[in-house]
């Protein structure tokens, strides 16, 4: 049975990541977020797929979803239900909740911060509790996972409350312009063709896939998590202790997506998503975990690195004229040659160190890449 559970997991983490190009990351949040039965916000700017990915996620699951774009101006009645007023006549408080918030599985609130307050409070208590307390009545909801989205992080302290329980954070970015070819050729073929969508696994396959997580063994890398927490607690960046309890959940989840019922000092990788506040926080943590975890990650980050500066330093000779060529520009060349070969025998030395294979890969990929360079660089020393 759990074989069978987990075969469907990954299934349903390919067909999410199908259509989305460049969205491995926010792909991997949501599934945590799912797996866990925690929530979730994406930070980031319009137009980056934030919405299409959670309905994407419950038609695979095929889960009730609510989808609401708030506004300082929106009423409860919009995501609660409107008052039964024939009800309301025979002195009964009661909501029709039909296909809105209370009834749904999966929730997708846009702009979650710029709600009212009572909203707010609403959402606070339907996070904590399951359970939305509506004037005389208490219901009971069966929400499993709440995403909200929203540019920016929130200042006011009104909503630390609300942005503390959103256990996992992403800040979702445009994607880089070596995809904008692939995002255009995918995003025509989907306005040609409408995609009929599966349901690849059940609420009930997730709500068994989530007991799972209790059953991963989590001794091996608790002393390097506590570590990680005052390293990161010396640099400015503080986990409430809930966040600090629940990234339990969040680190046997990712072990379980990589088929393992044991953690690793990988896993422990997810803290990207957990301890960021401030977007100034992503980019910190993840440096901290790449210079502390002893994982494929900081091999591959440098590797990124060097690709993006490969891609710079051939626009840059692109901009030198073809001829005559000054003697300054050919002693720049020649400069840039030198720093190539250096970083040449840097690639192949991580490759090396990595000793794994998905690094081999990258590596000689961003091997081409210089040699193709430097092979410019000597056509145009001729």
């Amino acid at each position: 049975m759990k074989e069978e559970l987990i075969t469907k997991l990954n299934t349903f983490h390919q067909e999410l990541q199908k259509p989305f190009i460049g969205r491995d990351e926010e792909v991997k949040v949501i599934l945590l977020s799912l797996v866990t039965g925690e929530h979730t916000v994406l930070i980031g700017e319009p137009g980056t797929a934030k919405s299409a990915l959670i309905r994407r996620a419950a038609q695979l699951l095929n889960a009730k979803i609510f989808i609401y774009l708030l506004t300082k101006f929106t009423e409860p009645s919009e995501l609660f239900g409107p008052l039964d007023i024939n009800a309301l006549k025979q002195g009964k408080y009661i909501r029709i909740t039909k296909h809105k918030l209370p009834e749904a599985e999966i929730v997708f609130l846009d702009e979650i911060f710029k709600a009212n307050s009572a909203i707010l409070n609403s959402i606070l208590s339907i996070l904590n509790e399951r359970v939305l307390y509506d004037g005389y009545t208490e219901i009971k909801v069966p929400l499993w996972s709440l995403f909200g989205a929203s540019n920016e992080v929130p200042d006011d302290p009104e909503l630390e409350a609300l942005y503390d329980r959103m256990l996992l954070r992403q800040h979702v970015k445009p994607i880089s312009d070596e995809l904008w070819k692939d995002l255009l050729n995918y995003t025509w073929k989907l306005e040609k063709e409408v995609e009929k969508i599966e349901p690849v696994m059940s609420m009930s396959d997730l709500m068994e896939i989530n007991k799972e997580i209790f059953n991963v063994s989590l001794e091996p890398i608790k002393t390097k998590l506590i570590k990680i927490f005052a390293i990161l607690e010396s640099k400015g960046i503080h986990l409430s202790d809930r966040r600090k309890g629940k990234s339990l959940k969040v680190i046997a989840a990712n072990a379980l997506l990589n088929n393992r019922y044991k953690a690793v000092e990988e896993d422990l990788l997810v803290l990207k998503y957990i301890a960021p506040k401030d977007i100034e926080d992503f980019e910190k943590v993840n440096l901290i975990l790449s210079e502390e975890l002893k994982t494929p990650h900081k091999y591959l980050r440098e590797l990124e690195e060097i690709k993006i500066s490969v891609r710079e330093i051939v626009s840059y000779i692109s901009s030198f004229p073809r001829a005559p060529m000054s003697r300054f520009l050919e002693e720049r060349l020649n400069e840039i040659y030198r720093d190539l070969e250096a970083t040449r025998e840097r690639v192949a030395s991580m490759i090396i160190e990595s000793g794994d294979k998905t690094v081999e890969k990258v590596g000689k990929d961003v091997l081409e890449q210089i040699n193709a360079v430097m092979d410019l660089i000597r056509k145009r020393l001729e």
